[in-house]
């Protein structure tokens, strides 16, 4: 069993990621801890210009709140985070702050672009210090 969870969450296929909570918790020791993570992805300079200046602010309060329900309704002890960046370095970097012993995280079927640059589960499976459980 383990005591800290990460489960990272793709808002865009919560079922996916309320699925994977189920998992989690099925795994959590009694008093352990599961932390939910999004990553908002940055948008690059050349692409911001050109849209709302609140954009972000918008996806990351919105992403709370869609985690803050997905909490609930699952019932579970431990905290969701909002994080900006590269998702599959956000999730690392969270797993390593938080000294975590597992991340649970989808994975879908790979396409062309996949086999160039690699799906967010690859590289977190390649370049995360804990257990990586990859589910599809």
């Amino acid at each position: 069993m383990y005591k800290k969870i990460i489960v990272p969450v793709d808002l865009s296929a919560i079922d996916k990621g309320e699925k994977i909570l189920a998992k989690a918790k099925a795994l959590l020791d009694a008093d352990g801890e599961i932390v939910l993570i999004n990553v908002v992805e940055e948008l690059p300079g050349y692409m911001a210009i050109d849209l709302p200046v609140d954009l972000i602010e918008n996806a990351i309060k919105d992403a709370k709140t869609k985690l803050a329900d997905i909490q609930a309704k699952a019932g579970f002890k431990g905290k969701h985070e909002i994080r900006s960046g590269a998702p599959a370095r956000e999730i690392i970097a969270a797993a390593e702050e938080h000294k975590a012993d597992l991340i649970i995280i989808a994975s879908h079927m790979p396409d062309f672009t996949n086999y160039f640059i690699g799906a967010t589960a690859d590289r977190v499976v390649r370049h995360a210090k804990c257990s990586v459980l990859i589910d599809r």
